[in-house]
């Protein structure tokens, strides 16, 4: 007999969304009051991995939350939530990559971020919970490879941020074994870099606070 498989709910991924994106963001006491506030709609295997990020980051003070948050994203280059910055990487095409972010949020009738770069994983992640699904789950869909990367780098150091990035992958369509050979060799070799020619672009390459190679 042949199993059917049960389709994702579209309200349950913009559920999930949403609170990763919260708990995804640089941490204060009203994100993770709202993330909790939204694991109580949601249920399985999303809420339970969702609901280990939110208890170890509940357990630090916000201090220590905050600092944690610095040193694990902004000091590691492979823990990137710039998502062109896997795909472009420090070459002159990362520019229209990030064009393409800004133009889908325009599509969709709002404006591209004004204090963050329209590919950070939190910000398309809000865009696909609040303002178009289908546009936004596109997106993630098509960067899956980068966000495949942001996992392995995170569960090698078992942040608990690990979690929640899986809770996302989930979500989309299963990776390809191409993909997941794509995602293998940019995590062994790192993003795609150009020599020279950058000069006309300013676009912030992260970690912005320093970066620690690990």
């Amino acid at each position: 007999m042949r199993l059917r498989v049960r389709p994702r709910s579209d309200l349950t991924d913009r559920l999930l969304w949403q609170c990763a994106s919260l708990l995804l963001s640089y941490p204060d006491e009203d994100r993770l009051a709202n993330a909790g506030e939204l694991l109580a709609h949601l249920d399985g295997p999303g809420r339970e991995q969702l609901s280990s990020t939110l208890a170890a980051l509940r357990a630090l003070d916000p201090l220590q939350a905050a600092q944690h948050y610095v040193e694990t994203f902004d000091m590691r280059r492979r823990a990137s939530m710039y998502l062109t910055y896997w795909t472009a990487g420090d070459t002159r095409d990362r520019g229209n990559a990030m064009l393409a972010f800004a133009a889908a949020y325009r599509d969709a009738g709002v404006a591209p971020p004004c204090d963050e770069a329209p590919d950070h994983l939190p910000v398309v992640l809000e865009f696909a919970a609040t303002v178009d699904p289908a546009a936004g789950r596109r997106l993630l869909a098509e960067h899956r490879v980068p966000i495949d990367v942001l996992h392995g780098a995170l569960a090698e150091v078992h942040s608990p941020y690990a979690s929640t990035v899986a809770a996302v992958l989930a979500t989309l369509p299963a990776a390809t074994d191409t993909e997941m050979r794509r995602a293998q060799r940019l995590a062994a070799a790192g993003p795609p870099a150009e020599a020279v020619g950058l000069q006309p672009f300013t676009l912030t390459v992260p970690p912005r606070r320093g970066e620690t190679e690990v």
